[in-house]
């Protein structure tokens, strides 16, 4: 059987009902955080999240999928809204994050992947010390329901978010761009690998692609999506405060 993890995890095991925990201290974040520009986000977040982050379009195959994220940072390894090792309060937290340490991960047995997942830990929040997930009948703890609930309902909207990328990408609606800026320090920022809706095509759409857009609740997304692109220039401010604070 292989497991393969999610972006950011390290090594991953199916969790047992018999393992215990190391659940993170509250405020924490995934040691991963602190290196990543963009965060996956899946279809209910879109709402909340364009609020404070630019939610762009990305594929790691040239164009054949696409996938949500946030954008963190604007280089490489660059997160905006981490301080002090804890996420920026008053912004929206990624579900990506707040499940850690646990996930739901797919499995492939003889090559072939399996349609269910597995419920994974990080091996190394294992711990004889930790908190018991279940008791020893293995009924679930009053601990562990909401974090399964969480993990259950966060892999079903990712699977949303990328039917939602299939359509737009079908209906031809997506197409690449590039974020460039300079601050009155002279700094360059250029962000590249993108992908955005070009609104101008959506007119240009048949009356069942509107109604498909409408009816699956992928128009709401995709106008919460181009709203969001003005918090660029949020990001910018975040990078020139915190260039002229370490000054």
């Amino acid at each position: 059987m292989q497991i393969n993890p999610p972006f950011g995890y390290q090594e991953i095991v199916p969790l047992y009902k018999n393992n215990k925990v190391r659940l993170p201290a509250p405020g924490s974040v995934p040691e991963f955080c602190n290196h990543l520009n963009a965060i996956p986000i899946s279809y209910t977040e879109f709402p909340v999240a364009c609020r404070d982050y630019p939610l762009v379009f990305t594929s790691g195959d040239d164009g054949q999928t696409y996938a949500p994220v946030a954008v963190l940072g604007l280089t490489n390894g660059e997160n905006l809204f981490l301080a002090h090792g804890a996420w920026e309060r008053n912004v929206y937290l990624p579900v990506y994050v707040r499940r850690h340490p646990f996930c739901m991960a797919r499995v492939n047995l003889g090559k072939v992947e399996q349609a269910d997942r597995l419920i994974c830990v990080e091996k190394a929040f294992l711990d004889d010390q930790g908190e018991a997930m279940f008791d020893a009948e293995g009924k679930a703890l009053p601990k562990w329901r909401p974090i399964e609930k969480l993990l259950q309902e966060y892999e079903a909207d990712l699977e949303r978010g990328r039917e939602m990328s299939a359509i737009l990408s079908d209906y031809a609606l997506l197409e690449p761009f590039a974020m460039q800026a300079q601050t009155n320090a002279g700094a360059a920022m250029n962000l590249s690998g993108m992908y955005r809706v070009d609104e101008k095509k959506i007119e240009s759409l048949n009356a069942s692609q509107h109604k498909n857009l409408i009816k699956k609740g992928v128009m709401g997304r995709i106008y919460a999506h181009l709203i969001s692109l003005d918090n660029f220039a949020r990001l910018l401010d975040r990078k020139v405060g915190r260039t002229a604070a370490a000054a």
